[in-house]
């Protein structure tokens, strides 16, 4: 996320923003906007996104689990659990606490 302009940690994402026509993205709404994906964040060209479904299937609403957990549990790379978990959390479906992350309860969600 950018910050002020007159703060130098804040160089590289305006560099970008300058120079390389990026796009500054703060929900997931927008995020499937520049991949052109109409459908709610549950699809992928069509069809529901199975690493979605299997990172959902290995999280607890009752107890967090590491992403490390979640990989074994889900067979996919922690570094795809961590992608696939900061899209869940942007849709209000999860958080993260001390000890890692769990399903909101529905009460909780937002949206």
């Amino acid at each position: 996320m950018p910050g002020p302009v007159t703060s130098a940690s804040s160089a590289g994402c305006h560099r970008l923003l300058r120079e390389y026509d990026a796009r500054c993205v703060t929900t997931t709404a927008e995020i499937r906007e520049l991949w052109g994906d109409a459908a709610p964040g549950t699809t992928v060209g069509g069809a529901t996104d199975p690493d979605r479904s299997r990172v959902l299937d290995a999280l607890s609403s009752r107890s967090a689990r590491p992403v490390l957990e979640l990989s074994r549990r889900s067979g996919l790379a922690p570094e795809r659990i961590g992608a696939l978990l900061g899209l869940l959390k942007l849709d209000g479906i999860v958080t993260r606490v001390e000890s890692g992350w769990r399903k909101r309860p529905d009460g909780e969600r937002r949206g």
